[in-house]
């Protein structure tokens, strides 16, 4: 059957079509997990639909407290806790159907001297309205909420606000998902009316809204705060920064009605030569990503926001981006628990909502040969389409009960190798719940409808990922509201939240502190009030290098030497007069890298001037590899606002450099240039 065909089937009832059959508090069902916060507690209703669908419901309800010596509650569900023992039951109704939730304040017997507050869920049939909910989906409704596509663009443009067409995608195909882009998500007001629309387009269950804002060189809000990325966390050392990092950004999506982040990157980046991981990554030592990558996790996640950790078995030892082909690593299942996995396994026990897979094959834990149709050849089956790694490793062995969701389908890692309709397939047999980014929304779904029909798939299959879907969704609260949302509100909500002072003060902390100074021939720091003239040179980001470092020095030039690395006759006078110089170096490759690269000659070239000269490595802390002779060198691991201030503000002795290197660099014949751990200071 395509999928055409199947839209004209008989469908369950619309959400304006069906009747409401009961009320129920969301915090009674089973899956939500609700945090008392202080002595603080909101509860919500929930409209239980008679074809199984429920929604959020603030209307004309009557909220009751049975004991307000324990607790009283606002017509709005807002329950606050008088510190009185004992219990008292807090009820809604709506004049037909009615719920109550007990609320306990006693004493914690594994802390006998302070009392608690709990809430007591009631139990029974009435309360497992996921499971009913999936009895009255329809095969198009369940497929749907598998699919996570991005409207990046439509007709050639930029999609910045609600367009009739995606409203119509997002109805037509019951669209479980949507991803933004940095398109998308140009001003706090737009974005925000932007998500807002997007909510009221679904038609029964509630968006995952989801963005790739890690921090770092992956950071899409436009107006947000730019985060310094992980391997910056990575030089800090320090889980608390960690936590607070993905505390803002989760406060910062959440505001704005995104509740999923692609986020944290638990790739171990353990080789240097790393075309797409690099910075992204926490370090190359195990229990570094895993102790920060938890600890940013659970800052993200008590926001409300789900988290994701990727890319899983590991993309760290890779020398291929998955965007451009197919990476292998090729080690066996018990190097790969004690490097690759053993994050995963530790942020999986720690309750990560979601993980997401690698575009990359593990032929020592799945040796399947298939046929590329690039060329015809054989080729190992990527981790995405393994039902080895997927259902027998991850699920299985390692325990994760949360939602799978796939890396962009679009990665020619896939697109290259696999029709779009068949690595959907694929993936949803090995064991994913979401297919992101899906090539040809209409294809994929009739696709995978057609593989059901036929029996490739079993429906229960397909349940089993609707069931995890909805049960993060009832987690994190993220269900269709019967009410319009008060725009205006959620607008000042966020333009109060994003780009705060406060998340501000967070952004500046990390980057001051993960600036590693990693060589330092007597000629750091400089002294900010002296006449010298200095000079900072270099090509990408030295405007930014330049403007911060004028901060510190008022004696400074910037030269901008451009994508040839040749200097002008005036640039050369200006850098024989310079009695500093200050070189800024941008690499994202091993080839960029490379001392035969014209930024490296150019950096070498600076060394035989008079004056000393100082390596900023603005990216990858591996730059110093190809000038190892420089006379100073410190990494900023990132090329946002705070890391070079931070740098320049390190340069003049302002901010003490304290970070340690999250990786080693090698030197010559596999030898080592500066080991793991290390960092100078003044």
């Amino acid at each position: 059957m395509s999928f055409s065909q199947a839209l004209l089937t008989p469908k369950g009832a619309s959400a304006d079509e069906s009747e409401v059959s009961d009320l129920v508090l969301m915090q009674n069902v089973p899956e939500a997990d609700t945090q008392i916060e202080g002595n603080q507690v909101s509860l919500n209703a929930l409209h239980i639909y008679d074809d199984g669908h429920f929604m959020k419901t603030e209307d004309d309800l009557t909220w009751k407290s049975s004991n307000k010596n324990v607790a009283t509650v606002d017509d709005e569900g807002n329950v606050t806790i008088l510190e009185h023992r004992g219990r008292t039951f807090i009820s809604v109704s709506d004049g037909v159907h009615s719920d109550r939730i007990a609320l306990d304040y006693k004493v914690n017997k594994s802390s006998v001297k302070k009392a608690e507050p709990s809430l007591g869920k009631q139990k029974g049939a009435r309360y497992d309205i996921i499971q009913k909910a999936i009895e009255g989906m329809t095969l198009e409704e369940k497929v749907g909420q598998m699919l996570m596509p991005d409207f990046r663009k439509w007709d050639g443009e930029n999609v910045t606000e609600m367009l009739p067409e995606i409203e119509e995608q997002i109805q037509k195909y019951h669209l479980g998902g949507v991803i933004l882009f940095r398109e998308n998500v140009v001003t706090t007001e737009q974005t925000a009316k932007l998500v807002s629309a997007y909510k009221e387009a679904s038609e029964k269950f509630g968006l995952l809204m989801t963005i790739d804002q890690e921090g770092g060189i992956v950071t899409r809000l436009q107006s947000g705060t730019d985060m310094p990325g992980n391997m910056a966390l990575g030089a800090t050392r320090s889980e608390e920064i960690s936590y607070d990092v993905g505390h803002a950004i989760g406060e910062e999506l959440s505001s704005l009605g995104i509740n999923m982040n692609l986020a944290p990157v638990l790739d171990v980046n353990n080789n240097p030569d790393n075309p797409v991981i690099g910075v992204r990554s926490f370090g190359e030592d195990p229990q570094l990503v895993a102790d920060l990558g938890v600890a940013y996790t659970k800052g993200l996640q008590e926001t409300g926001v789900a988290a994701t950790a990727k890319h899983f078995p590991g993309h760290g030892d890779t020398a291929v981006d998955s965007h451009l082909g197919l990476p292998e690593v090729p080690y066996d299942k018990e190097r790969l628990k004690e490097v690759e996995l053993y994050p995963f396994q530790e942020a999986m026990e720690a309750g990560i909502d979601a993980v997401m897979t690698a575009h990359v094959t593990f032929p020592k834990i799945d040796d399947t040969k298939v046929i590329s149709k690039k060329d015809g050849t054989k080729i190992s089956l990527p981790a995405t389409l393994s039902h080895k790694v997927l259902t027998g490793l991850m699920r299985e062995e390692m325990g994760h009960e949360g939602v799978i969701i796939t890396d962009a389908m679009n990665m020619n890692a896939i697109a290259e190798h696999f029709g779009a309709v068949d690595a959907a397939v694929r993936a949803v047999k090995a064991g994913t719940d979401i297919v992101l980014m899906p090539v040809g929304l209409e294809e994929v779904a009739g696709g995978l409808l057609d593989a059901v029909e036929s029996g490739e798939i079993s429906e229960k299959r397909i349940e089993a990922s609707v069931d995890r879907i909805l049960t993060l969704k009832v987690n994190r609260g993220i269900i269709k509201s019967e009410n319009l949302e008060e725009i205006e509100d959620k607008i000042q909500g966020a333009v109060e939240t994003v780009g705060s002072d406060e998340h501000k003060a967070i952004e500046k902390e990390a980057a001051e502190k993960s600036i590693t100074l990693v060589k330092n021939d007597q000629v750091l720091p400089l002294e900010a009030e002296s006449d010298e003239h200095v000079v900072v040179i270099g090509n990408s980001f030295v405007d930014s290098l330049g403007e911060a470092v004028k901060e510190q020095h008022a004696n400074t030039t910037v030269v901008d030497v451009g994508s040839d690395y040749d200097f002008t006759e005036e640039q050369e006078t200006l850098v024989e007069s310079a009695d500093k110089i200050i070189v800024g170096t941008y690499t994202y490759s091993v080839g960029t890298r490379s001392p035969e690269h014209p930024q490296m000659k150019m950096v070498n070239h600076l060394m035989t001037q008079n004056a000393p000269v100082i390596g900023v490595g603005i990216r990858n802390p591996y730059d110093i590899m190809a000038y190892p002779e420089v006379d100073a060198y410190l990494a900023q691991y990132g090329f946002r606002t705070a890391s070079f201030e931070a740098t320049a503000a390190a340069i003049f002795g302002e901010n003490e450099p304290a970070g340690k290197l999250p990786v080693t660099i090698p030197g010559e014949e596999n030898g080592i240039l500066y080991p793991f751990g290390h960092g100078l200071t003044y």
